[in-house]
């Protein structure tokens, strides 16, 4: 399981739910619902974001904050691709498909800090990720700073 520093808070029974679904799913990876600590817009647009996850997981994987994956899976296919800028996540799940089924697990979600939404503001941020995922799907993985997107960004 490979989980954001962003993540705050994991639903009670977390791991022992989202591993009976995934092995009851015979799944090779899984992503589940994320909603932020933040503003009311914020969980109404992380809302959208959850729905357009269940009802892309067949054809068009997406994971962000938390993936679950079998070991051979992620073994097979290197893990991570390291010179990805931002969504590699979603590269990762997409690459994992082909050696196992993915799929969305709905359970209680996990918390994650709205840190970054507040401080480079919401509008630019989600700006960033729609634009981020339109280009994945039109040019492939983005491994420019095109996005600016900063892993390290500490909260001050």
């Amino acid at each position: 399981m490979f989980l954001d520093a962003d993540n705050i808070f994991l639903p009670k029974d977390f791991l022992k739910n989202l591993l009976y679904r995934f092995k009851k799913r015979n799944l090779g990876s899984a992503s589940f619902p994320i909603y932020p600590n933040g503003k009311r817009v914020d969980t109404f647009v992380y809302w959208i974001y959850n729905l357009w996850v269940k009802l892309s997981q067949r054809f068009l994987p997406h994971a962000t904050n938390g993936v679950l994956v079998k070991r051979e899976v992620h073994q097979k296919m290197g893990g991570f691709d390291e010179k990805i800028k931002i969504a590699e996540d979603h590269e990762y799940v997409r690459r994992a498909k082909k050696y196992g089924k993915f799929g969305f697990i709905k359970i209680k979600p996990v918390l994650t800090s709205s840190r970054r939404l507040d401080k480079d503001g919401r509008i630019k941020t989600y700006l960033r990720y729609i634009l981020a995922g339109t280009w994945m799907f039109f040019f492939g993985p983005i491994k420019s700073d095109i996005f600016k997107y900063r892993f390290d960004f500490i909260e001050k």
